[in-house]
C-alpha cells in the first residue's frame, strides 16, 4: 500500500481505539491496549506472543503486554459490548446471519482454565485443549466474530481448588455449549443488535431448547441436525392423560415420529433442485437441495411446524446433510439453502482470527486473561474486516492485507 493509504489506516485505527479508550482508565493502560492491538494486527509478527508483539511495538520486555491481560483493571465484557456496537454500525443489517460454533485451543499441562482432554475440531480428535464457543456475524458488508465464552467442563466447574487457582468467577457454573450460545444470543437480543437469522452445526441444532429459544424470540434459523432427529410429516393428534399433573400424550392410533433421514429417503426425484450456494475453492458450490414442511418432535410430542431441509452431494448421492429451519411456509428453497451454506463464515472468521490476529496465540492461564486476549483479538479482526470491506468497495473486489 502507498504511504497515503498507511496514513489513512493510522487515522482510522486511532478513531477505532478511541471507542474503547475510556475502559482502560489511565493513559498508560490505554496506550498499552493500543500497542497490543497494533501487535495483533502487524503482519511482521509471526507469532502473536508477548515477546514478539513487544518487539514489534517498541517495548523492551513483554511485561506491559502481560500486565494488560493479568493485572490492569478493565472489563472485557464491556469491551465486547462496545465492539458489538461498532459491528452494528459497520456491518449491521436487519437480515444478518448470526452463526454459532466452537473452536479448540490446543494446550499442554492441566492448569490453563478449562483445559482437559476433549474433542476439538481443530485437531479432529480428542486432545488436551480449551474450547471456546463463538458467535459470528455475517451481512452483505462482511463477516466478523461477535462474541465469545470459554467452555468450562464439568470437571472444572465442580473443582473448587482449580476454579480458585484459575480465577473462575463464583457465578460461573457448568453450561453446555448450546446453553452458552443461547446466553450470548439473549445478550445480543437485549442489546438490539440487527439480525434476522441464526445458523449452526449439529451441536446446536440437535438442542431442542435452543431451537425453541430462537423461535420464541421471533428469529429465523437454519440449524444442522443429525439424521436421527425425529419429525412428523403431518401434525398428530394429542389427548389428555386423564391426570391433571401429567402432560398430554399422542392420541391412540397416531404414528410415531420418523427420523429425518427416513423422511428424506421417501422424497421423489422431483423434490430435488440443483442450486449454487456461493463460491468455494474449486469454483461454484453446487448441491442438490430439497425441503418439506414438517412438525418437530419435542419430548415425543408435536412441536412447531418447521422446514426439513436436506442437502445432497452432486457426486455422491449418499452424502446428505439435514437441517431444521424455522422460517415462514412461503420461504423459497433457494433462500433456505443460501442461509444453510452461509454457516461456514464462522469457520472462515475463526481461521482469519487465528491466522491474522493471534486469536489462538496467547500465553495465559486465568479466566479473565483468556477473555481479555480473545476480546482484543476479536477487536483487531473487526477493525481489519472493516478496512477490507472499505478497500474492497474502493478497488472493485481486491482484498487488501494489513500493512507492516
Amino acid at each position: 500500500m502507498e504511504a497515503e493509504d498507511l496514513q489513512e489506516w493510522a487515522e482510522e485505527f486511532t478513531a477505532f481505539h478511541a471507542r474503547f479508550a475510556s475502559l482502560f482508565g489511565r493513559s498508560e493502560p490505554r496506550e498499552q491496549a493500543a500497542k497490543y492491538l497494533r501487535g495483533l494486527l502487524a503482519r511482521s509478527v509471526q507469532r502473536k506472543n508477548g515477546w514478539q508483539m513487544a518487539e514489534a511495538v517498541g517495548d523492551a520486555i513483554p511485561d506491559p503486554m502481560q500486565r494488560l491481560l493479568y493485572r490492569t483493571l478493565w472489563d472485557a465484557d464491556a469491551a465486547r459490548d462496545r465492539l458489538q456496537d461498532y459491528i452494528a454500525e459497520t456491518f449491521g443489517d436487519p437480515q444478518a446471519l448470526v452463526v454459532l460454533d466452537e473452536t479448540g485451543f490446543l494446550k499442554k499441562g492441566t492448569h490453563s482454565v478449562g483445559v482437559q482432554r476433549q474433542y476439538t475440531g481443530t485437531a479432529g480428535k480428542i486432545e488436551n485443549a480449551q474450547v471456546g464457543v463463538f458467535l459470528a456475524y455475517a451481512s452483505p458488508r462482511g463477516h466478523v466474530l461477535l462474541d465469545r465464552r470459554l467452555y468450562l467442563p464439568r470437571s472444572w466447574a465442580e473443582d473448587a481448588e482449580r476454579r480458585e487457582g484459575a480465577g473462575v468467577p463464583e457465578g460461573v457454573t457448568f453450561q453446555t455449549k448450546p446453553q452458552l450460545a443461547g446466553a450470548m444470543l439473549e445478550h445480543l437480543w437485549a442489546r438490539g443488535l440487527p439480525m434476522g437469522w441464526v445458523a449452526g452445526d449439529e451441536v446446536y441444532g440437535n438442542d431442542a431448547p435452543l431451537r425453541e429459544r430462537i423461535a420464541a424470540h421471533g428469529y429465523r434459523y437454519v440449524l444442522s441436525v443429525s439424521s436421527l432427529q425425529r419429525v412428523w410429516t403431518t401434525r398428530p393428534a394429542v389427548e389428555p392423560t386423564g391426570r391433571p399433573r401429567l402432560r398430554a400424550r399422542l392420541a391412540a392410533g397416531e404414528p410415531p415420529a420418523l427420523a429425518v433421514a427416513d423422511v428424506v429417503a421417501l422424497w421423489p426425484a422431483g423434490c430435488w433442485q440443483r442450486l449454487a450456494v456461493g463460491q468455494g475453492e474449486q469454483g461454484e458450490r453446487l448441491y442438490d437441495w430439497g425441503a418439506q414442511r414438517v412438525v418437530e418432535s419435542r419430548d415425543d410430542l408435536p412441536g412447531r411446524e418447521v422446514w426439513l431441509l436436506a442437502r445432497r452431494s452432486v457426486t455422491d448421492p449418499q452424502e446428505l446433510a439435514y437441517y431444521l429451519a424455522h422460517a415462514p411456509a412461503e420461504t423459497p428453497l433457494a433462500e433456505l439453502a443460501r442461509r444453510a451454506a452461509q454457516r461456514y463464515v464462522v469457520e472462515q472468521s475463526l481461521e482469519e482470527g487465528k491466522g491474522e490476529t493471534g486469536l489462538d496465540e496467547y500465553e495465559v492461564r486465568r479466566w479473565d486473561s483468556w477473555h481479555r486476549h480473545i476480546t482484543l483479538a476479536m477487536m483487531a479482526l473487526a477493525f481489519l474486516s472493516a478496512v477490507r470491506s472499505r478497500e474492497t468497495a474502493k478497488k472493485g473486489g481486491l482484498r487488501p492485507s494489513w500493512p507492516n
